[in-house]
């Protein structure tokens, strides 16, 4: 059984590179998948667990906290096209309070809830101008102020 710092590769060319603790990843270690994803980051019992950064081929991007392989507690993920949100994960779902920024510089600021808007939130547009309302599933429902 593999016990401390080691290098594993497989076949299909993914590779690991890190701790291990009665033959599971666990510590700190970098994966890098077959299509050349690359998480860098702390594990437990072979599963992503902690604090880490998951970059995707396509330029997609999340650093923050993970619980059995899942965004799971605070964290931000950025698009090569600029858009990003930082805020709370419930396994790999923006749930609780978060920020999501637009590439053309809108923001929404409030409730997620199973990955969608949904209860109280802040929309700002691009001139800074900012509207309060309420949310349903990803939906805006109504203005509550202006």
């Amino acid at each position: 059984m593999q016990d401390g710092y080691g290098i594993e590769r497989w076949e299909d060319g993914s590779r690991y590179e890190g701790h291990y603790k009665e033959g599971m990843k666990d510590g700190t270690g970098t994966y890098i998948w077959v299509d050349k994803s690359v998480y860098s980051g702390e594990w437990s019992e072979n599963k992503i667990n902690g604090k880490g950064v998951y970059t995707w081929i396509d330029g997609r991007k999340y650093t923050g906290e993970w619980k059995s392989n899942c965004m799971h507690g605070y964290g931000v993920y950025t698009w090569k096209d600029g858009r990003k949100y930082e805020g709370e994960y419930v396994m790999d779902k923006k749930c609780g309070y978060g920020r999501y920024e637009w590439a053309d510089g809108r923001v929404y600021e409030g409730s997620w809830v199973n990955g969608k808007q949904h209860g109280k939130g802040v929309y700002i547009m691009p001139d800074g101008t900012k509207k309060i309302g309420m949310w349903a599933e990803g939906k805006r429902v109504t203005w509550v102020d202006s």
